[in-house]
């Protein structure tokens, strides 16, 4: 699956999978087996599996009728449901033959797409940056298989590529690997999570640039910008930039230069073609189900840089009345920085460049507008990590024999401990709040109690204290409620997340109190 399998019992994986993500990594593994026995060319597909494809099955048996509602346009909500795998929502749209036709033609009014509603579960939601580094990489296999498994139903062409050796150039900005550069500023700037560089410009962008009217579309001067960029490889790390001086054209077009320039795709060489495959899928549901799966596939760096561009392009839209750029604007504009790339090239007829053109600009459309939805992880995703926490935690005890004692003890201690049904069950919270605060505190669960009401008691219970001083208040501001399980990383949980749902899904979690580190360095 990758190159971190090592870390991950690939049975316990396989464990967790539903039906047709098991089928679509049997269908990887036989052709795989098959490649094996036979290295010559495969022989043509037999016109029989074209015709018995499940979306030929459905096509051929749908009612290709139109309703006046589906003539009127797209609703104007839509559910978004993450406690069901997405290749199983699949399934059930291909038996109940509700997948969309393909012979509407897309308008480009922004008002056309929907608003789309995801309910919260009780266990609140899960955002990306929630999640330790150990358990994001079972979330990403996880979403590689999902993603393998509704390609296949969608019959969606995911061929990946590998970035080509390119030869780095002589710069300290741009052409240089997203990794390599943020590895060099790490060094200056612990925790930042995007270049430097590309925070100056969007911090400077965000101040002078989101109200002048055309950025993004109006070009800079050509002698200026190749001035600035000069400029700026010569003098940004040692602070000698003057930004007063700068246009907001020009800085907008040294932005995409940056995008357009670094070695590989932003989007990464692997999943560009995927991410350009799903323009070609009809319905929106679908089209938001691959995207928030490829979007947890890429790599940090990539993932965290493009969210910061896809939060200033957003800005850009809410600025539409000053600015005269609207969504469908910016799209078609950033767009070719986004999803043509040397790296990966393009094999399109100069007569099907337009529409390809097009069709990139409506994902890049849906990537700012839907940017909230696509940076959370599924339910589906997160209860498969927690099935293989809770399966990896049991191999852990059968075979360690103090946590069998620790069992034991545990056990022995509930005894003496007031029934559940007479009383309402007590949780111990850790709380490491850096070198101010330090200690535990016990919380009563009952059916309503969130965490947002265990930070509160915290505050009151520790930082209001007479013992503490205002100052200590205003330095804890940022505390947040963590939940660990055994062999697993941290998980930051949502304010709305449900305790006693949460004690009943893990009673052998930890809980703890600690400081929230800044998700984004801008």
């Amino acid at each position: 699956i990758s190159e971190d399998s090592e870390e991950v019992d690939n049975a316990l994986l396989l464990s967790t999978l539903t039906r047709t993500q098991a089928e679509a990594v049997q269908r990887r593994i036989d052709s795989y087996t098959l490649s094996l026995r036979k290295r010559n060319k495969p022989p043509p597909r037999d016109v029989r599996d074209i015709f018995n494809s499940p979306i030929a099955q459905v096509n051929s048996e749908r009612d290709f009728s139109v309703t006046p509602e589906h003539q009127r346009g797209a609703p104007k909500e839509e559910f978004f449901i993450t406690d069901v795998a997405y290749c199983e929502q699949a399934v059930i749209l291909l038996k109940q033959a509700k997948l969309p036709q393909n012979n509407t033609q897309r308008r480009k009014e922004d008002g056309t797409l929907p608003r789309v509603i995801c309910p919260k579960c009780r266990l609140g939601v899960t955002h990306i940056q929630d999640l330790s580094h150990s358990d994001m990489k079972k979330v990403r296999q996880l979403a590689l298989i999902d993603m393998t498994a509704l390609s296949d139903l969608l019959e969606l062409e995911v061929k990946r590529h590998k970035t080509g050796k390119r030869k780095i150039p002589e710069s300290t900005l741009f052409g240089v690997p997203l990794a390599t550069l943020l590895d060099n500023d790490l060094k200056m700037k612990p925790n930042t999570t995007i270049p430097l560089f590309m925070q100056a410009l969007l911090t400077f962008l965000e101040k002078k640039g989101v109200d002048s009217e055309g950025i993004l579309r109006v070009p800079g001067s050509q002698s200026r910008i190749k001035q600035l960029q000069q400029n700026l490889e010569t003098n940004f790390y040692s602070g000698q930039v003057s930004w007063e001086e700068v246009s907001p054209n020009d800085a907008a077009a040294l932005l995409k230069k940056f995008i357009r320039e670094l070695p590989a795709p932003l989007l990464t060489a692997e999943y560009l073609n995927t991410f350009s495959a799903v323009r070609d899928i009809t319905d929106l549901k679908q089209k938001l189900h691959m995207l928030n799966l490829l979007i947890l596939l890429l790599p940090e760096p990539n993932r965290n840089t493009l969210k910061a561009l896809l939060e200033f392009l957003s800005k850009v839209v809410s600025r539409e009345k000053r600015n005269r750029m609207n969504l469908w604007a910016v799209a078609t504009i950033m767009a070719p920085n986004l999803f043509l790339h040397k790296a990966v090239p393009s094999r399109l007829t100069e007569g099907a460049e337009k529409g390809q053109a097009e069709k990139a600009a409506d994902v890049m459309r849906l990537l700012i507008r839907y940017q909230d939805l696509l940076w959370t992880i599924p339910n589906f995703l997160m209860s498969q990590v927690r099935k293989l926490n809770e399966n990896s935690n049991r191999r852990y005890q059968f075979y360690d024999r103090r946590i069998k004692n620790l069992l034991r003890k545990i056990h022995t201690d509930s005894k003496d401990k007031p029934d559940k049904n007479n009383a309402e069950p007590h949780r111990t919270v850790k709380i490491q709040v850096g070198d101010l605060v330090s200690g535990t505190m016990d919380f009563q669960l009952n059916i309503n109690a969130r965490a947002s009401d265990l930070l509160t008691q915290f505050q009151r219970q520790f930082l209001r204290s007479p013992d503490n001083g205002k100052g200590k208040i205003r330095r804890c501001g940022t505390a947040a409620m963590y939940f660990t399980v055994f062999c697993a990383g941290e998980h930051c949980l949502d304010p709305d997340t449900h305790l006693l749902d949460l004690y009943n899904s893990n009673p052998a979690g930890e809980w703890f109190i600690k400081l929230k580190p800044n998700s984004r360095a801008l």
